[in-house]
């Protein structure tokens, strides 16, 4: 009996697990944000001549119908870019377009073009809405002048398996592209830019937040970040020149985003707040382990499980929680992502150092997607890895080959929820008895 009290137990936890992480998406609905947003601004639609939208990301279909109710007649034009998992109809005049995700491909050029016609077109009296979510960067893809697709792919891929941070992603992005790092906004300058953000990055900078296509450049050198991970060496002529003709090239004046108002209207805080909130009510202990979570993946998983064995020595049920965006060091040719390898870190973890208290240890993106695999994240317990050996799966072999998503299969601890429609970075849930 004890150990079907157990098992029973462990079954509750992971339920909890999910209905926290669940609790914490919904919280940062796109549509309900945008509608929010806009209800504030009611001003600058009626004092549109027309009004032209543009979305694009993961959440741009969402935001595109927490938007729509607003505009009436004047809307002129309108585009979604999403990725195929996240497309859903919308009204007739909306058109609606998958891009490539995570890495761009050819309907991301096609989105790109199609967007940027749209922002020319803007004429003074003309509010241009941009929408703007997690997952843009990649949906709607420009190469600079003389700078290939493929290439900006193999840039675009070498740059997220070298571990390098979102910030310097994008500082890297915004210097080969026509439209980021604020390029899209400065097409539209005889118009008004209102653009409503959904923040998937630290401190919700906009410069940062789909490589910042409405925002003031970051400043950043691109080719300090390609030399620090080492990959200035292998690249291309062409991206090499290219270089070198933006270090001679002006700044931009001052005043060149005055016409520009960005807004960030949802982010990981808030589901962060909505996720302790909620354990809160299950748990007479919640502890928040930090800020933002961030840095290799190995060490983001000794963190949390530092906390935990410190906090277990106390007395109590309690419920640790984080949200971030760790990276992965990709040294190996496995299938995976940060948030499964972060859950199988953790639960190999545990077999050195016991937490002796029964948990569950749930790392999942908010949109549903982590890495190339459908799997949203893992959740594990103390028996996990007991099962993976089971079943003939040596979990640590599977991390040095970053083979998550086999390792958590074997042991049926992948987290699977679909695409959510929104995408604020991921959430890190860990419960304890």
């Amino acid at each position: 009996m004890k150990a079907l009290a157990s098992a029973s137990d462990m079954i509750a936890l992971r339920r909890q697990a999910l209905d926290l992480f669940r609790g914490g998406v919904s919280a940062s609905d796109p549509e309900k944000a945008v509608s929010e947003a806009l209800e504030q601004r009611r001003h600058m639609i009626d004092g549109a001549r027309r009004i032209i939208l543009i979305a694009f990301g993961k959440a741009a279909c969402p935001m595109v119908r927490g938007a729509l109710p607003f505009l009436g007649g004047k809307l002129h034009a309108a585009c979604a870019v999403t990725n195929p998992e996240n497309m859903a109809q919308l009204d007739d005049r909306v058109a609606v377009v998958a891009g490539g995700h995570p890495l761009p491909d050819e309907n991301s050029l096609r989105a790109a073009q199609m967007v940027e016609e749209l922002a020319r077109s803007a004429a003074p009296g003309d509010l241009l809405l941009v929408l703007v979510s997690g997952g843009g960067s990649a949906l709607v893809c420009a190469p600079a002048p003389g700078i290939a697709l493929a290439d900006k792919i193999a840039l675009n891929d070498a740059l997220i398996r070298s571990g390098a941070d979102i910030g310097e992603i994008n500082t890297a992005r915004q210097a080969f592209s026509r439209l980021k790092g604020g390029r899209f906004a400065l097409l539209a300058a005889r118009a008004q830019v209102l653009s409503l953000i959904l923040s998937d990055v630290p401190g919700d900078d906009v410069s940062t937040i789909a490589s910042g296509p409405t925002a003031k450049p970051r400043a950043g050198d691109a080719l300090a970040v390609l030399e620090r991970h080492g990959l200035a060496n292998a690249l291309p002529i062409a991206m090499r020149e290219h270089l070198k003709r933006l270090a001679g090239e002006p700044e931009m004046p001052a005043g060149a985003f005055d016409h520009v108002e960005n807004i960030v209207i949802g982010g990981n805080g808030i589901s962060l707040k909505k996720v302790m909130e909620c354990a809160g009510t299950l748990f007479p202990a919640v502890v928040k382990a930090n800020d933002w979570l961030s840095g290799d993946v190995s060490d983001a998983a000794c963190v949390l499980h530092r906390i935990a064995w410190s906090v277990a020595r106390e007395s109590g049920p309690v419920a640790i929680v984080a949200g971030g965006e760790p990276t992965v060091k990709v040294r190996g040719n496995g299938k995976g992502g940060r948030n499964q390898e972060l859950a199988l870190r953790f639960a190999v973890l545990e077999e050195s150092a016991r937490i002796g208290r029964p948990w569950v240890f749930l790392s999942g993106a908010t949109d549903g997607r982590d890495g190339p695999t459908d799997a949203a994240g893992g959740i594990v317990d103390a028996g996990s890895t007991g099962w993976m050996r089971q079943f003939g799966c040596d979990p640590d072999m599977h991390l040095a080959n970053n083979d998550s998503y086999c390792a958590l299969a074997s042991s049926g601890d992948l987290l699977l929820t679909g695409a959510t429609g929104t995408n604020v970075a991921d959430l890190q849930i860990l419960l304890m008895r």
